[in-house]
């Protein structure tokens, strides 16, 4: 088919977007140039306590997945492929026979205290991060590995491969496994200069590191919908495509950006600040400042700093919703702006705040802990977490300034909290540059967009952006005069 004819034609690509609470499956479609989208179903996920041990349910993911597919067929709706985008870090373990050992262990899992100071007794903590550029986080993979490998009971024991999170699921989609780069480059395991394991990492823990399987780029098609899955669902065997499977990696392919000086924040769960590079960024300051090298499209590197972002909320909602004060997001940022004077913050990423029992107590106690006051109403929380946000961004945009090889100029927002009023108002009196918010669904976008380059209706990154520029609407914000 002539390349023109291609682009006019509609073309549908289903996109499996899976956050730490929820996925959804989203059906996108591009047709003259321009992409629109619509979710078809969206389910629960979250952690799985057993026995003390916290995991994701991945059969559970996979039967959400072919409801979502028999609800695909059944709308009659053609779809070109399939891709499939997740956080990082996590992984299962593939036996001998190519049977799923059990179910993932989940980052937010505290077996991994503690570990990385193990680990560093082994490899020192400055050589692992020069051959990795990897942020030092208990959670990443290389710690979870070590963690399991002293577990006689664990079923890394019995691993022929480990496969991270999308594409264990695309292992059960197809019968094939492949290790997309983006989302083991979360590791702490991956050269960024070469794009592969380190393996001599592994070895050198005493873990045999043939577990690891040679990474592939995004756009790479992993293989056919199986058969009978096929016949289960009603779809067609198309192609299921290893997108950039790191949620982030897929959201900063979305920026609707129109040159390259820009920083970026994909907020949701977590806040990811950084810049887009050509190279990997490491040297004595990166590593003192904990910044991380993570994978990107087109052999770009996400070189940014993991801030805890609307965590802090999303757990107080919890406390408020047991105590009989039920908010919606709307509802939160209502109230932040009607306490926006209240003067309190706290260091959102300190580790305190990783797992407590109660989040609102233990801001209320950081504060009075540092003399500050402390809040009295869930408003006043809000606005306390809303400012200690923006507040840590001028620190990280300032670190992210003295790497780029450029200006800063304006800051793009992608994600969910790119709707929030409050937060870029208040990011761009704090920044004092342009915020740009949107695309809100940003990672399902570059979930899709990266299944059209594959399919040839792009031929880079920057087509990518053009078109969604030209789909969706941004808004932005300028900073007030001070």
């Amino acid at each position: 088919m002539p390349q023109n004819e291609m682009n006019n034609k509609a073309h549908n690509f289903l996109a499996f977007d899976l956050g730490a609470t929820s996925g959804r499956a989203i059906i996108g479609t591009i047709s003259d140039g321009k992409l629109t989208s619509q979710e078809t179903y969206r389910f629960p996920n979250g952690v799985k306590e057993i026995d003390g041990k916290y995991y994701w349910d991945v059969f559970a993911l996979y039967d959400h997945f072919i409801a979502a597919m028999k609800q695909v067929a059944a709308s009659g709706v053609k779809i070109d492929s399939i891709g499939i985008d997740t956080w990082g870090v996590d992984f299962g373990c593939i036996g001998e026979d190519g049977s799923i050992l059990g179910m993932p262990r989940a980052y937010r899992d505290p077996y991994t205290e503690g570990v990385p100071e193990k680990v560093f007794q082994i490899i020192p903590k400055e050589e692992l991060y020069e051959a990795t550029g990897t942020q030092i986080l208990n959670f990443n993979t290389i710690f979870q590995i070590y963690a399991q490998s002293q577990d006689p009971d664990s079923p890394i024991h019995k691993a022929k491969q480990i496969l991270f999170m999308p594409d264990l699921l695309s292992y059960m989609l197809t019968g094939v496994k492949v290790c997309e780069y983006t989302d083991a480059s979360t590791s702490g395991l991956i050269n960024p200069r070469t794009r592969d394991f380190d393996r001599t990492l592994l070895d050198r823990l005493g873990i045999d590191s043939s577990i690891l399987m040679p990474t592939v780029q995004p756009g790479t098609q992993v293989g056919l919908l199986k058969k009978e899955i096929c016949e289960a669902t009603g779809m067609e065997q198309v192609p299921v495509i290893a997108v950039a499977g790191h949620d982030t990696a897929s959201a900063i392919a979305s920026i609707p950006a129109a040159d390259a000086n820009f920083a970026y924040l994909s907020s949701g769960t977590w806040s990811l600040m950084g810049i887009e590079s050509q190279t990997p960024i490491i040297n004595k300051e990166s590593y003192e400042l904990n910044i991380t090298n993570e994978g990107g499209i087109e052999g770009t590197t996400r070189f940014l700093k993991n801030i805890t972002g609307m965590w802090l909320l999303e757990q107080s909602r919890k406390t408020w919703a047991k105590e009989g004060r039920n908010y919606t997001y709307p509802e939160i940022e209502a109230l932040g702006w009607d306490n926006v004077d209240f003067p309190s913050t706290i260091n959102p990423d300190d580790p305190r705040f990783a797992a407590p029992k109660d989040m609102d107590a233990e801001i209320k106690a950081a504060c009075a802990e540092s003399g500050q006051q402390v809040h009295q109403t869930d408003g006043e929380m809000m606005s306390c977490s809303y400012h200690s946000l923006t507040k840590r961004y001028i620190d990280v945009i300032a670190m992210l300034q003295k790497f780029a090889g450029f200006k800063i100029e304006k800051l793009h927002v992608i994600g969910g909290t790119s709707a929030n009023k409050l937060v870029s108002t208040l990011t761009a009196n704090a920044l004092q540059i342009p915020v740009i918010c949107g695309p809100v669904e940003g990672t399902s976008i570059g979930n899709i967009m990266l299944q059209a380059k594959t399919a040839g209706l792009v031929k880079d990154i920057w087509e990518m952006r053009k078109i969604v520029a030209n789909s969706i609407e941004t808004k932005t914000y300028y900073p007030e005069s001070k």
